[in-house]
């Protein structure tokens, strides 16, 4: 297993946390997350952590060490998560990723490229201008400038349009340009990428299950402890903030913030599953849903020893 790196995603609620802890035995690995959300404290329940017995019998990385109140993004991760590998490899183990944040995992394999600091002067311009004359005048000027970036990145995504117009004005150059630059682990290490996958009625069944056993688990008052505290604007896109802050507000009763929460759940791992699909080289495991934790590893292990790989759904 020397130079390979594992990573095993998928939507939320399929079950990689505990697949992972099985796989971890059989490659001699260590896990490193691959969530934007369970690198914060205090959010346990919201985010569905691996619980702490676990995490004494295989050694995780990147899981509950950022401070509520810090900004983390995608940059910081790659920086975070390639110095993980480094300790990992150096003990002679493999570096096995797990998580389902699409952005992470993408720009840890492919790369970031590097720029001069934002010049928030332009960011404020062109946030302006989409204010004034629509999205559509920027998203017509960044086709004139960038007309690859253009097909790829959706109208309606603003931060991206103006990301993109952005790096244009500060550096000279497409971001599309800049992009075919990168250098991730890929062109490192052999890679193998799988990705967890349920029918949709499962999936869907284990976000409603999930939910349910949250608000059992006392969900309502971890949410209640994080309205005293300080949160980033990060950490504060985890689902059930914002759900729950609403019924505590009066808002709404518990039942419809569960409804809410089940709601906007669904439509993550939707947008999840987009996102991987994406990456022709991620290998798809399909899974009845009926599969215990250890069947999947062992499942994983084989193809991971090459006895062929499943092809995309």
């Amino acid at each position: 297993m020397q130079n390979k790196i594992i990573f095993i995603l998928g939507p939320t609620a399929t079950g990689k946390s505990a697949v992972v802890v099985h796989l971890a035995r059989k490659l001699n690995a260590e896990i490193i997350s691959a969530d934007s959300m369970q690198i914060y404290r205090g959010m346990n329940l919201l985010t569905s952590k691996p619980p702490s017995s676990w995490r004494k019998k295989i050694k995780h990385h990147l899981f509950d060490f950022i401070p509520l109140d810090k900004v983390y993004d995608a940059n910081q991760y790659c920086k975070d998560a390639l110095s993980k590998v480094d300790l990992i490899i150096k003990k002679g183990k493999v570096p096995l990723f797990t998580g389902g944040t699409g952005l992470y995992a993408t720009m840890l394999l492919d790369g970031i490229f590097s720029i001069k600091k934002p010049d928030i002067s332009i960011r404020k311009r062109l946030y302006g201008l989409a204010d004034r004359y629509g999205k559509n005048y920027l998203c017509n000027r960044l086709k004139r400038v960038d007309a690859e970036a253009a097909r790829k990145i959706h109208p309606n995504d603003l931060r991206r349009v103006i990301r993109a117009l952005e790096v244009f004005e500060a550096c000279g150059k497409p971001i599309s340009e800049l992009q075919k630059k990168r250098t991730g682990i890929r062109e490192k290490f052999d890679v193998k990428i799988f990705c967890l996958n349920i029918k949709r009625d499962e999936l869907y069944n284990r976000i409603n299950q999930r939910v349910d056993r949250m608000f059992k688990q006392g969900v309502v008052n971890e949410v209640k402890a994080l309205n005293k505290r300080r949160i980033s604007r990060t950490a504060l896109a985890a689902i059930g903030i914002k759900e729950i802050k609403g019924f505590l507000n009066g808002e709404y009763s518990l039942e419809e913030a569960k409804s809410l929460m089940k709601r906007n759940t669904r439509r993550y791992a939707k947008r999840q599953l987009t996102w991987f699909r994406k990456d022709k080289t991620i290998k798809w495991i399909n899974l009845t849903g009926k599969e215990i934790p250890a069947q999947v590893a062992n499942k994983i292990w084989k193809k991971i020893n090459g006895k062929g790989f499943i092809s995309h759904s």
